[in-house]
């Protein structure tokens, strides 16, 4: 059995930044992914990354901020989203982009 696509969502921000969320339900958990997900949640601008949250296969729950990348405490779907929005926010108000 394949991944069923759970969620997907993608927007083009005013100042032309892109928001993209992807979630699919896997059929089964693996030790790498107990919660049975895999997602990809990416925010960036002009081609480069600033935001990103995923699980590939073999780095399990992790995201970027810029360049640094730095594991990521699985807790719900909720918290996900709400913790990659927060920071989108972050980086908004840094103006380090």
């Amino acid at each position: 059995m394949k991944a069923t696509r759970i969620f997907y969502d993608k927007a083009v921000l005013p100042d032309g930044a892109i928001v993209e969320m992807t979630i699919w339900q896997l059929p089964s958990a693996s030790p790498e992914r107990a919660h049975a997900l895999k997602y990809s949640l990416f925010y960036g601008r002009e081609g480069k990354r600033l935001v990103g949250y995923d699980n590939e296969r073999g780095k399990g729950d992790h995201k970027h901020v810029y360049d640094v990348e730095s594991k990521y405490r699985f807790e719900s779907v909720e918290k996900l989203v709400a913790d990659f929005l927060a920071d989108i926010e972050r980086i908004k108000n840094d103006h380090h982009d």
